[in-house]
């Protein structure tokens, strides 16, 4: 992305000054441009569709209406929104070839993206205390998550998500690109939000290994590991692409490498989401359904 000036309008009572960003985007880097575009569209109707498939699921089935599922649906909206906010522009400067974008536009955007994307930071890290809540506290989590708890959770995750917007778009487009004060603020910010929400899953996940060791029955054990495996492997495809971007040294990066990790957790991620969710309930009712044969037998 480059930042060049536009044009000036000068008259006799005002003077405005428009600025351009120029979008490059992934297809003029391509040598199969085509076949890139064909690829990311099949992808984000898949996502798009996975994911709205998974929410209609939940909501329609009252079975599913549950903490665990509740916060499942939001981050399946959540990725529904965080990828309709890049991609579709993104095909759309390939179909019509124009690369410029306002400045309020450009703006708008990235307010929208660093929203949604610290949003599903903040709400994975509640996803990891619900798993924890409802190992460690089996009994009394129907009363301590329930309903206004976890809708309460759920605007924590918003307005933390739409502070770190609010933050991250004001230091992107106030302060001079390619300075050191620049690239300090947004490695600040951003660190700092990873810390946080690292720390809560971190905590979470340690204090629910202990409690699956302490188990005795091993079905206690293989349930526990089956209904925490699933959100641990959109923790690690999320964050382990965060902790690429802003924790590792400027050495480890390359133009290609981003290019990459953003294809990766822009894109990817939103399609493997659903995926992941569905395979590990899955599995929990199959293991469910098998202990109550053995039982009966």
């Amino acid at each position: 992305m480059s930042h060049t000036p536009q044009s000036e309008c000068t008259g006799n009572t005002n003077e405005t000054l428009g600025t351009d960003f120029i979008l490059l985007g992934l297809f003029n880097q391509s040598k199969c441009p085509t076949l890139l575009y064909s690829v990311i569209l099949v992808v984000f109707i898949v996502a798009l569709t996975g994911n709205a498939t998974l929410i209609l699921l939940i909501y329609s089935d009252l079975h599913l209406h549950t903490p665990m599922y509740f916060f499942i649906s939001q981050l399946s909206l959540m990725v529904m929104m965080y990828i309709s906010v890049t991609v579709p522009k993104m095909l759309l400067i390939q179909v019509t070839g124009i690369h410029a974008s306002s400045f309020p536009s450009c703006g708008i955007e990235m307010f929208l993206y660093v929203l949604l994307g610290g949003a599903e930071f903040f709400l994975l890290a509640a996803m990891s205390y619900d798993r924890y809540m409802v190992i460690y506290h089996p009994l009394q989590y129907p009363i301590l998550m329930n309903h206004q708890v976890c809708m309460l959770f759920e605007a924590v995750c918003w307005l933390l998500g739409s502070i770190n917007g609010f933050m991250l778009t004001f230091i992107t487009m106030t302060f001079p690109f390619y300075t050191s004060l620049y690239k300090i603020a947004m490695y600040r910010c951003c660190v700092f939000m990873i810390l946080i929400t690292v720390t809560v899953i971190s905590s979470s996940y340690s204090l629910i290994l202990l409690t699956v060791y302490r188990m005795t029955l091993a079905t206690g054990r293989k349930k526990a590991f089956v209904t925490c495996s699933s959100h641990m492997s959109v923790v690690i495809l999320f964050y382990g692409s965060a902790v690429y971007t802003y924790m590792l040294p400027t050495s480890y990066h390359s133009v290609d490498k981003d290019m990459m990790i953003s294809v990766f957790y822009s894109i990817l991620t939103p399609v493997l989401n659903p995926l992941i969710d569905i395979l590990g309930k899955l599995t929990l009712r199959i293991n469910q359904k098998a202990s109550r044969n053995n039982q009966q037998l």
